[in-house]
Formats: C-alpha cells, structure tokens, sequence
C-alpha cells in the first residue's frame, strides 16, 4: 500500500496560518540578504538582473542573458557561483566547439578492448554557457536533454546530473558578428532572458572607482549551501496563488497565441506564442518574487513583474510586425497594458 510522503516542515507552516507562514519565509531567506551583499562587494548596480538570478536559484530554472560585450554578464554569474558551496564549470563557446566538449563521450580502450565514458564538464551544478549563440545549433543542441530532463545519455547509457543543475547562459546580440541563433526548442527551455542594459552615470563612476586598476579582483565568498536554497525551493512551492491570480497568468499565456492575440488587436503581429512551459515558469516566477519581497502569498504585481523576462524569447512576431518595428516585448506590454488585472 504506497503511503502518502510526509509533508516538508515548509508545508506544515504555511498550513498552520499567515503569522506562520510569514515566519517561515522570513526564516528560510535569511541567507538572501548576505548574497546580496556580498555580491555587491564585486558587481556595481544590476539589481534587476540579480533579482533574476535569484529567482532562477529559488526555481530550479535556466537564465539566458543577453547584451553587448562588456557589462560584467560572465563577470556577475561568476561572482554568483563563487558565494554558492556548489561545484561549478564555465564553457566557452566557440564556432568550432563539439557536442562532446560539454556532455562527454566514449573512449575507446586498447587495453581491454572496450569503451569507457568520459564526463563531460556538463556533470556540475552550476554551467556558465558563455557566449552560447557562438557555436553552431549543433553544439547548443546538446543542452537539450541536460536542461529538461537533468540528465545526459552516452551511449547505451542515461546519467543523472547532480542537483541542483542550472544553466546560466550569456549571449550577444544576434547583430554582432560571428553569432548563430539559438534553436527554438532550446530557448523555450531558459525559463526566462534577461536583457543587460548600459549602467547608469552614478554606476559608471562606481565602476570606475573600483575597477580602473590592476590590482586582482576581489575573490567573493561563499554565503550560502546547496541545503538552504533546497529548503528555500520548497517554502516557494507552497507559497498560495488565489484563483484568481491563476487565471490572470492563464489569460496573459492565452493573449500571447494567435487565435486569442486578436481580441487584443495583435493578431496580424504575433507568429508564434507562448508554450505551457511558460505557464509554469511564470507561476514559478511569481511565487519566487513573493519569497524575495518577505511574503507568503502571490500579488499580481508579482506576476506582472516577472512577466516579461519570462515572455520575451517565447514570443515571435511577424515579418509585418518587425516592418513596423514592432518587437516581442511591445506585445507583451500591450498585453500587460490591457488585460484587468484582478
């Protein structure tokens, strides 16, 4: 007779009352507020891409960060791994780069005759896929597996990866120089693209005061383990969604595909919209919002503001829409813009 899992203490809480639940979310993200600050110690401003970074911790999901070269994308998630006690590899993609430079092969043994499996850098807990859209689809292809499923086949041979496992991806604007777009199917797999913009002028200063020497940078430390941001993922599971605030993440999944985009006058601008996938991500992306603003239940401020890091690569918009200069980010706005929020 299969027996019913115990609930995790999380659940037990925020079943006991709001006074219990608050509790518990302010116990479990204690360590949030010392990652910030020490991440602070190294990246000048970005607030808004390590709130992203954050909820792609609390959520299990990949992140995919896109800007010109040279505003401390690679430089931020390093610094990220180094205050996390996890292992870490960072790949840098290049046009002539292999699928086994990242999930590994089998090699051939003259000794014995037989093939033995090599691991690739891909079995850590953290993959800084660097400047990922320069490598050919192929080669960004064999992620596929390793970010839906957490695990990569060798062989006759399926391995589990460690967990937590989490892609942090760079890209540069397709405009540039040398780059290839990324597969459909992959991109729907990065639960959401963050655009890093310019600093600011008072950052800029910021950034010239501590980086304009030769000195080493500063070594960032470790602040958090695998085990808290676990016990953190589950409080987030649990944290309450009101019907209602539900169906507003259905209805702005809905308003993204054709046949209901023409309600909103999108029609004739969207090609493709969101997937399922997106559904969860952004419930998922919600409830972490929540977690990092103190709180046990879900706004649909929350919602709205996750929304379009969640959106953005999982809409595509017409060759009309793109003569009219009509990008994926105007439609979802649009579509925040217009639907009643509840």
């Amino acid at each position: 007779m299969n027996q019913k899992a115990a609930p995790q203490p999380s659940e037990q809480a925020l079943a006991a009352g709001p006074r219990a639940a608050r509790d518990t979310v302010t116990e479990k993200s204690s360590w949030i507020r010392p990652l910030r600050e020490e991440m602070a110690r190294v990246i000048v401003g970005q607030t808004h891409l390590l709130d992203r970074l954050l909820i792609a911790l609390l959520t299990n999901g990949h992140v995919l960060l896109e800007g010109v070269p040279g505003l401390a994308k690679t430089l931020t998630l390093k610094t990220l791994a180094g205050c996390i006690s996890l292992r870490f590899k960072r790949l840098q993609f290049t046009p002539d780069m292999l699928p086994a430079d990242i999930v590994g092969t089998m090699i051939y043994s003259p000794q014995d005759g037989a093939f033995r499996t090599r691991h690739g850098p891909i079995f850590s807990n953290l993959i800084l896929a660097d400047e990922i859209n320069r490598a050919p689809a192929k080669v960004q292809s064999a992620l596929l597996e390793a970010m839906q499923e957490r695990q990569v086949t060798l062989g006759d041979e399926t391995y589990a990866l460690p967990a937590p496992f989490l892609v942090l991806a760079t890209q540069n604007p397709l405009e540039q120089e040398g780059t290839y777009p990324l597969p459909e199917a992959q991109v729907d797999r990065f639960m959401m693209k963050v655009i890093v913009d310019y600093p600011t002028r008072v950052e800029e200063r910021a950034i010239l005061d501590a980086m304009a020497t030769t000195e080493p940078m500063i070594v960032p430390r470790t602040v958090v383990g695998a085990t808290q941001i676990i016990e953190a993922r589950h409080v987030v599971n649990t944290l309450f969604v009101d019907d209602k605030v539900r169906d507003y993440i259905v209805d702005i999944v809905l308003a993204t595909r054709p046949p209901l985009a023409a309600a909103l006058e999108l029609n004739g601008y969207v090609q493709t919209g969101a997937s399922p996938r997106a559904t969860i991500s952004l419930t998922l992306a919600a409830r972490a919002m929540a977690f990092l603003n103190g709180r046990h239940f879900v706004t649909p401020q929350d919602v709205k503001s996750v929304a379009m890091d969640v959106l953005r690569h999982r809409v595509s918009v017409t060759y009309e829409a793109e003569a009219e200069n009509v990008t994926s980010e105007n439609v979802i706005e649009k579509i925040l813009n217009t639907l009643p929020v509840p």
